[in-house]
């Protein structure tokens, strides 16, 4: 079956932040505790990390530590049952400057077992080579990106905002017409294709339903309820996302060695996790991750590791229970984890009002990433001076904290234009 039935209910992650208690939340840069981070070129028995090779061991050792203790496991590779399914292609797409294409990849013979559906959108005209590509998680199905009503609404259970249902874009947890494009601010396809670069992107929901489910849904039901120290919904999302690369290695008008992973929110935690696993990625983007991201565990600044685990107990590791109230005893934090992209570009991005997702605890994740990527001969942040606002930073690791709230806006997409041609 494609999937079970879920309960028709709010789940507790589409609850306002005014339903929690919010006398413990640290905003005052006074409250934060001291802390001591996990050296990223320190081995785990206290011996030095001295050469690119030693990297290489120590980043093994680290993807092991964060998969035993924060996002689980991911089973291996793709399965032998995946196959790509053509579904349909629309030239002159965007006044004829795009290329549409929708690609089903199945993970099991059947043709209703667990699928993703994957939007292509690219410049018609592709130079030799092909054209650099970003691989983007979204939160509303395919059809939210653009009004067109070229592109296929999803068949996946969506989950449903208080304004999503009073509008009708969501009738018991299904999409409707009226939800066309109304993500679509956040994917501006016009100025991707005229920067000459292509889109990727699947609802992650054909993954895993952002629920807790017991697992019994989306990919997990493929591979079996996973034991405490396995893969959560972060990890699957980021499995489907290697497995949209999967398919887009197929595809000649793809630069592969140019493909970025994109995400937002809880997509930017898969995001980075993506990238630390799989080093096809050629870029690694972290939009306003926040805890489980890119803000360090250990500062306890707005949403800490006990609030997440509460309030999405299905998103990590199981594992992850230990360090609620107690991140100190973290056998690592995320500076490593934005470290595990090194060499690769890796850009970091805070948004000011965005203070849940602790923009400063961001910022420093990405600071003291900088010296793995000086081991491998690269350059990173440059900087220990937090940057004024609407002001990148950075080489290979890269940095912003924007104007305005919680969202993916023009400037961020302005930035990953430059960062991705610059590879």
């Amino acid at each position: 079956m494609r999937s079970k039935a879920l309960p028709l209910l709010f789940p507790l992650f589409l609850l306002p932040m005014s339903a929690f208690s919010q006398d413990d939340v640290i905003y005052d840069e006074a409250l934060v505790p001291a802390y001591t981070l996990p050296a990223p070129l320190l081995f785990e028995d206290g011996s030095p990390v001295r050469t690119p090779e030693d990297w290489r061991k120590r980043r093994a050792e680290l993807l092991d530590l964060f998969a035993k203790h924060v996002y689980g496991r991911t089973p291996v590779g793709r399965p032998d049952t995946m196959r790509f399914e053509p579904r349909k292609r629309v030239e002159g797409f965007l006044g004829g400057k795009a290329t549409l294409e929708e690609i089903r990849i199945h993970f099991s013979e059947g043709a209703d077992g667990p699928f993703l559906d994957l939007l292509v959108v690219k410049p018609s005209q592709v130079p030799a080579g092909g054209v650099p590509t970003f691989v983007g998680l979204n939160f509303t199905g395919n059809h939210g990106v653009h009004p067109s009503p070229e592109i296929t609404i999803t068949e996946s259970w969506v989950r449903a905002r208080k304004d999503e249902i009073e509008t009708g874009q969501v009738v018991d947890h299904r999409a409707t017409e009226k939800s066309r494009g109304n993500q679509a601010s956040r994917w501006p396809l016009e100025r991707i294709v005229d920067a000459g670069a292509a889109l990727a992107t699947f609802y992650y929901g054909d993954i895993d339903p952002d629920y807790d489910d017991g697992f019994e849904n989306g990919i997990h039901a493929l591979f079996g309820k996973p034991g405490p120290d396995e893969w959560g919904s972060i990890g699957a999302w980021a499995w489907g996302a290697s497995r949209a690369l999967d398919c887009l290695e197929t595809d000649p008008t793809i630069d592969k060695g140019r493909v970025a992973v994109m995400g937002h929110s809880r997509l930017g935690k898969t995001a980075l996790w993506a990238g630390a696993q799989d080093e096809r990625f050629a870029m690694v983007i972290s939009n306003n991750s926040g805890c489980g991201g890119a803000a360090l565990s250990r500062r306890r600044f707005g949403e800490r590791v006990e609030r997440i685990n509460t309030s999405f107990p299905h998103w990590f590791a199981d594992t992850f229970l230990r360090y609620n109230e107690n991140e100190a005893a973290l056998p690592v934090d995320q500076h490593q984890l934005v470290a595990l992209a090194a060499p690769r570009l890796v850009y970091v991005a805070s948004a000011v009002e965005d203070r849940w997702a602790d923009p400063k605890g961001e910022f420093l994740a990405a600071l003291h990433a900088a010296p793995v990527y000086e081991l491998l001969g690269q350059k990173g942040l440059g900087t220990a001076e937090h940057p004024p606002l609407d002001t990148a930073v950075g080489d290979r690791v890269r940095y912003h904290i924007r104007s305005g709230k919680h969202d993916v806006t023009d400037y961020d997409w302005e930035q990953y234009l430059k960062a991705i041609h610059s590879l």
